[in-house]
């Protein structure tokens, strides 16, 4: 595993994001070490153009690495890189997860249960007590909360994890060392107490409107599922729901008055398809998380084994009978049921009717360098 100064490195070089990075690795067997000091031509043949290979020049030839990664540790921050153990596994499956995470708070494996709870930031009070009951309910059931810490419904999920007690996770779309808006200071110390906050974006990077979209598909791809409580035609959580869809994961939404703008997206959304977000009850049967607490305990005393995987490569969103898994699998089928039955238990599989299996979620896409 590289030194993450090496990941911190590429991070800061404009016009080197999750494509080229992945290039990198490819042509450098996974080491950017050796990447970070390969000379132009190399670099040219492993991918990167003329502006991405300047700026790479140019960055290398003025960065300490070193007095970087003491500056991102004096604030409490720590790097999390795609090849470190501590990434986020929902977000490694998505097609651009970033590279590099920067993370004040921890990550905790119980956060693979997490749900997205996002809206507009002139929310009405209808919303903002929707977003209350739903994130606050969730986290009483065990979910962690995944949200964009932005003013309006973001803020109101974020605070009712934190009341009910539950772990929350507040994705930036800027630096670390800069808290936007400034107002929600006090509120993201108590969600780093709680949880974590996380960021792709370098120290000093300014909450500019450009990046706030790319950060949005961190807070879907985190997720099992992204509710959408109030958002009008234009809101930027649409874009988390757009960015829901694109992973292969499941999309709420709270309807609202037909007659408020601040409802006309999540209406839209469920004109579209997305489920309906009428209580809490609703989201968890939906994701197969009724039994969370069972799911957690099942996964940390019973780990995956070669005949689960083997199984999921035969299962996908279609039913499929057992009888079916084990003339496909060539495994015997009081072997295939047992292990499906555990694989229930754990949360990643359900029945869904005279023997006849699906996943609890489609599986994302595996991570694409081209």
């Amino acid at each position: 595993m590289a030194d993450p100064k090496y990941w911190v490195g590429f991070n800061l070089v404009t016009g080197i994001g999750p494509v080229k990075t992945g290039r990198l690795l490819k042509a450098f067997d996974g080491d950017l070490a050796t990447a970070w000091n390969a000379d132009p031509q190399t670099l040219r043949s492993a991918g990167l153009d003329r502006g991405a290979l300047g700026n790479l020049l140019e960055t290398r030839a003025t960065l300490d690495l070193n007095a970087e990664m003491q500056r991102i540790s004096a604030l409490g921050i720590t790097v999390v890189t795609l090849e470190h153990p501590d990434y986020p596994r929902l977000l490694r499956e998505i097609y651009d997860p970033p590279p590099v995470l920067y993370v004040k708070g921890q990550l905790l494996a119980e956060d693979e249960w997490a749900v997205a709870v996002v809206g507009t930031r002139a929310a009405t009070t209808y919303g903002k007590e929707a977003a209350r009951q739903i994130a606050g309910g969730l986290a009483r059931n065990g979910l962690t909360i995944v949200s964009g810490l932005a003013r309006g419904i973001d803020s109101t999920a974020h605070r009712a994890s934190l009341e009910a007690g539950g772990r929350t996770i507040g994705v930036l779309g800027c630096g670390l060392d800069i808290i936007y808006p400034p107002e929600n200071r006090r509120l993201a110390t108590q969600i780093v107490q709680q949880g974590s906050l996380i960021s792709e974006y370098p120290l000093g990077t300014p909450p500019e409107g450009g990046n706030f979209p790319p950060r949005n598909r961190i807070i879907s791809g985190m997720s099992l599922g992204t509710v959408v409580v109030e958002a009008g035609s234009r809101s930027g959580a649409l874009i988390t729901a757009d960015r829901a869809l694109a992973q292969g994961r499941e999309v709420f939404a709270v309807p609202g008055n037909i007659f408020r703008r601040a409802s006309q997206g999540t209406n839209a959304l469920i004109q579209d398809g997305a489920t309906p977000a009428l209580s809490v009850r609703d989201i968890l049967e939906t994701l197969n998380l009724s039994m969370i607490s069972q799911q957690q305990v099942a996964r940390a005393i019973i780990p995956e084994n070669e005949t689960e995987s083997r199984l999921l490569d035969y299962l996908s969103a279609d039913p499929i009978h057992v009888d079916e898994i084990g003339q496909q699998t060539g495994l015997p089928i009081s072997e295939v049921t047992s292990v499906l039955t555990l694989m229930e238990l754990k949360g990643m599989v359900r029945q869904v009717g005279g023997m006849r299996y699906v996943l609890a979620r489609e599986q994302g896409v595996e991570y694409m360098i081209d």
